[in-house]
This record gives C-alpha cells, sequence and structure tokens, in this order.
C-alpha cells in the first residue's frame, strides 16, 4: 500500500466514523465502527502490503532497527488535516500487522463527552490526585484531554503532560502545555516525572500509572502541591483504590493507603455504550467526588466498599453518581436501549428492580 493510497485510506476511515482500523495479512482491513469490528470489502492484505505499512508509521518514529527485528513498536502518526493516529506494529505468524487508534483534531469538551458539569469542578483542584479509570478503549484520553483543554482555557497555569505517545495536541491558551513523549522527549514515565517536580509545574498530566515507581513519584508530586491527573485500567472507585494500594509490597501499603486518603480528590470511571440510534456510542461514568468521609473509607480498609453506596447517596450534594444512576439517566433521554442498560448495570436484577419502580 503505497504512502498516498495509505493516507487516503484512513481519511475515509476516520470520515466514516472508524475508532480502530486493523491491518493484518491474510484479510482485508477492518475498521471499529459504533464498537462493530467490520470488514473493508477490498482485497486481503499481502505481506509487502503490511511491510509498506509498517515503513510508513515508523517514517517519523524513534525505531532504529529494521523491519525483520521488528516485533512490537508503538508509534504515532499525523495526518494533516485528519487527525493523529496512535499506532501499535506487531508481528503475527510472522507477518507485520498493525492496529491504528483515530485521534481527532478538535479536543472534545465535557459536554461534547457527555460527563456532568461536576468533572469542571474537579479541573479546578489546585493540588491532588485525579484519576481516570476504564478498560482500553473507554475514552480515558479523551477525558484527560478534556481537563486539561479546560484548565488551558480558564487559567494562567503551567501543564506538563507526559505521554506514550502524545495523542491529542494542546496549543497555549491562557495555560502553557509542555508535552513530553515517552521515547523521543524522555525514557520513561518515572524519570519524566522526576524531572517534572523541576520544571514548575502547576499541573502534570501521567499516561498512566504504571508501576509503584510512578505512582510513589505521583503522589509525593500531589503531596507538594500540584495538581496530578492520570489513568488506571480499574472499573470503578473501590477497584482503583484496591488497585494503586496493591502495587506496593504489603509492608507499605498501610503509609500508601494513608498518603492516597489524604490526595484523592476524585475519579471517574467509564465505559462506551452502543447508542439506542445504532450511531456512535455513549459514555456512562461513575464518578466520585472526595471529602471528609471518602478520606476515612479510603484510609480504613474495612469501610473502602462503602464508597459506593457513599458515591449514590450523594449525587445530589456534591455531583458524584454510579454507573447504575447514570444509566438511569442516559436511558430516560433515550441515549441508551433498556437490553443495553441491563447488561452494563453493577447489578442486573437490582437495576431492573429499580426501573419497576420509576
Amino acid at each position: 500500500m503505497e504512502l498516498a493510497t495509505f493516507n487516503q485510506f484512513l481519511a475515509a476511515a476516520v470520515k466514516n466514523g472508524a475508532s480502530d482500523i486493523h491491518f493484518k495479512v491474510g484479510t482485508a482491513p477492518a475498521l471499529r465502527v459504533n464498537g462493530q469490528l467490520l470488514p473493508v470489502k477490498v482485497p486481503a492484505l499481502q505481506p509487502e502490503d503490511t511491510q509498506r505499512i509498517a515503513r510508513h508509521l515508523l517514517a517519523s518514529s524513534r525505531y532504529k532497527g529494521t523491519l525483520e527485528e521488528l516485533q512490537d513498536w508503538d508509534a504515532s502518526y499525523p495526518l494533516e488535516g485528519v487527525g493523529r493516529f496512535r499506532a501499535n506494529i506487531y508481528r503475527n505468524k510472522g507477518h507485520l500487522g498493525a492496529i491504528l487508534r483515530s485521534i481527532p483534531l478538535v479536543i472534545p469538551d465535557f459536554q461534547k463527552l457527555g460527563l456532568p458539569r461536576v468533572l469542571e469542578k474537579l479541573s479546578q483542584e489546585e493540588r491532588g490526585l485525579i484519576l481516570v479509570t476504564g478498560v482500553t478503549g473507554s475514552g480515558k484520553s479523551s477525558t484527560l484531554a478534556a481537563m486539561v483543554n479546560y484548565i488551558n482555557q480558564h487559567y494562567r497555569k503551567h501543564i506538563v503532560t507526559i505521554e506514550d505517545p502524545i495523542e491529542f495536541v494542546h496549543e497555549d491558551r491562557f495555560s502553557r502545555v509542555m508535552q513530553r513523549e515517552v521515547g523521543p522527549d524522555t525514557p520513561d514515565f518515572s524519570k519524566a516525572l522526576r524531572a517534572a517536580m523541576r520544571q514548575d509545574p502547576d499541573v502534570i498530566l501521567v499516561g498512566e500509572m504504571r508501576d509503584a515507581e510512578t505512582i510513589e513519584i505521583a503522589l509525593k508530586a500531589a503531596e507538594t502541591g500540584h495538581l496530578v491527573l492520570s489513568t488506571v485500567h480499574t472499573q470503578d472507585a473501590y477497584r482503583t483504590i484496591n488497585r494503586i494500594i496493591g502495587v506496593f509490597p504489603p509492608e507499605a501499603q498501610t503509609g500508601v493507603r494513608l498518603r492516597l486518603s489524604e490526595n484523592l480528590k476524585g475519579s471517574v470511571s467509564q465505559r462506551l455504550l452502543p447508542h439506542a440510534s445504532g450511531k456512535g456510542r455513549v459514555v456512562a461514568a461513575e464518578i466520585m467526588v472526595s471529602n471528609l468521609s471518602v478520606t476515612e473509607f479510603v484510609k480504613d480498609a474495612s469501610r473502602t466498599h462503602e464508597i459506593k453506596d457513599f458515591i449514590e447517596r450523594n449525587h445530589d450534594i456534591l455531583g458524584t453518581q454510579s454507573f447504575d444512576q447514570h444509566l438511569v439517566q442516559l436511558l430516560r433521554a433515550g441515549q441508551i436501549t433498556v437490553e443495553v442498560a441491563k447488561e452494563a448495570s453493577s447489578n442486573p436484577s437490582d437495576f431492573e428492580r429499580a426501573l419497576a419502580f420509576e
């Protein structure tokens, strides 16, 4: 696939609403549209096709080896007038393949993402830790980009992002935004985080909490007066807290739990669900906003499970919401079907009984 053809294909995929684009030897390219993986009606790709695609993706990459040596590699691919793509090049049965995630040119805001205005309040925090969680492909990067964009448009701050790779590109508005990519700009998250502490930051975005060292430095940054934004691959606030603490050895967990309780300002845990119209997807989100009660729940391992009830009870007071509460809102608004809501609910039988009393 020649470069011009490749770029035209990517542009057409984005125009047709593809979130991901798959290139694999022996099959036609496939597009993920509205959550479904759909084959494109073109001939199956040959090994030389995916080799050319890999070369296109690696042209501006830091990769120094040969195609024959390549097994797995992450790269970003900008396409003027279309957007950016986060690419993973891999080897399958000896052949090269690639999967690209489309990153829009326009940074979404909370309203466009379907997220409540309480996220504006969270974005106004001066210090502490805010986590966006969910499985791969649940829109975490978009939510983080919306938070950075909100701060950038309303406050004069220095924002440092550490990403692998850079996805949404932020231009300076009221704030100054410095975006660093693991690989070209810094060797890894932990080294970039340590350096960020010497770069006069107000806000630090860490693409992912991957290990104990990164979490430790992020907590230290939050403790020393910075707002830290990051992601964790967990399903809800309760699991997020346990995952972070569980990364550390048992003898360190009590101290980490105390530090997390004092610095966690909120979490957004999200899932993408098919829209009732059959076109596009909508975000269902659990949102936790911390207060003295949450601090106690995080600090005391025997009470951490109480966070779920706290979230449900404080919707009108703090703007918190459970997944099931948001599912009811989406269902009332006609954005999702009853079947989708039941399937996505935390407890389908309880959710069905709740609907019966609506």
